[in-house]
């Protein structure tokens, strides 16, 4: 099974596929493999129209590329830039889109399930979090960057969804 982890964002959105090594998706007692994972990055000279196509058309790749079946995107937090919140919230309603015109199932966690997912702790810090995902996972530590590693804990957090929704 895989899963497509987002990390939403309209500047940089970290995206990562990873694979179970059981066939199901759960149960299983090997790492899950970082198949794929980039920070892509739209410029900032781009009117927002056109950065959002663009996260469109290469989320839609990823997906025919690698053919997930679940992705998992982080839900949105408070912030106090309103503008950027509301650009994010586009940028996640783009991908989720693109999903849905896949027929992926879609599964969306808070980053506080997410840290409890990764660390065990819903307050752990991000270099808490980015050190258990490196422990997690099947990956090349050369050239992950935040967004990635985002990505990454964010699909993990999916694959421990699925593990308890289908304990045997």
């Amino acid at each position: 099974m895989r899963i497509l982890g987002i990390d939403p964002g309209f500047e940089r959105l970290g995206i990562a596929v990873l694979e179970s090594p059981s066939a199901k998706g759960y149960g299983a007692t090997q790492k899950n493999t970082v198949v794929f994972s980039e920070c892509f990055k739209t410029s900032a000279k781009l009117e927002f129209a056109d950065r959002l196509k663009l996260i469109g058309e290469q989320v839609q790749s990823v997906i025919k590329k690698y053919k997930p079946e679940i992705l998992a995107i982080e839900t949105l937090f408070l912030t106090t830039n309103q503008k950027t919140v509301m650009h994010v919230a586009e940028a996640r309603g783009v991908v989720i889109y693109e999903a849905i015109k896949a027929d992926l199932k879609i599964f969306e966690a808070s980053p506080p399930q997410i840290k409890i997912a990764t660390t065990g702790y819903g307050k752990a810090d991000k270099e808490q979090v980015m050190r258990m995902v490196k422990m997690l996972v099947n990956i090349d530590n050369s050239k992950k960057s935040d967004d990635e590693l985002d990505a990454i804990a964010i699909a993990i957090t999916g694959f421990a969804h699925l593990s308890t929704v289908y304990k045997k």
